[in-house]
């Protein structure tokens, strides 16, 4: 059965979305990868942190993806990394739910043209990955990265 975020209850589909809003973060992650041919794996990902898991076992209910674990400090992880699943669930539900805030707003804007352009296939070319950069560099306001733009080009 197809997922559809309209049958997740109002109530806590607008205190998920309010929740993510604050808390959750919507990625991607360059990782470098020997047996690619570009050697870098282009991965989307959303995530939300907590010590306490209730509120993120909920994501995973009503979301019906991710996965969640326990790091070693005590906080709770939920995360959704499968291309699949944030097309298919993420997007929708945050579509639906929406945001109230410009900044997430702007940066799920972002996040939804770069997994567009990873379904496409894009990112398996230098102009695609150079594309993805782009924006990449537009979210988080620059945000903390694994590796430079500089260090990703020259690899490629």
């Amino acid at each position: 059965m197809q997922y559809n975020p309209k049958r997740v209850p109002p109530h806590i589909g607008y205190y998920l979305a309010g929740f993510a809003d604050g808390e959750g973060s919507f990625n991607i992650i360059f990782g470098k990868r020997d047996d690619y041919t570009n050697q870098w794996k282009i991965s989307p990902s959303f995530n939300v942190s907590q010590k306490d898991p209730v509120i993120l076992s909920l994501f995973k209910k009503h979301l019906k993806c991710g996965t969640m674990r326990q790091r070693q400090d005590g906080v709770w992880y939920y995360e959704v990394n499968n291309l699949k699943s944030i097309c298919e669930n993420v997007i929708p539900f945050f579509e639906y739910f929406g945001f109230l805030s410009s900044k997430k707003k702007n940066d799920f804007s972002k996040f939804k043209k770069i997994v567009y352009l990873i379904r496409e296939g894009k990112h398996l070319t230098e102009e695609g990955i150079k594309e993805i950069i782009s924006i990449r560099n537009k979210m988080h306001n620059g945000g903390k990265r694994n590796y430079s733009e500089e260090e990703i080009l020259k690899e490629i």
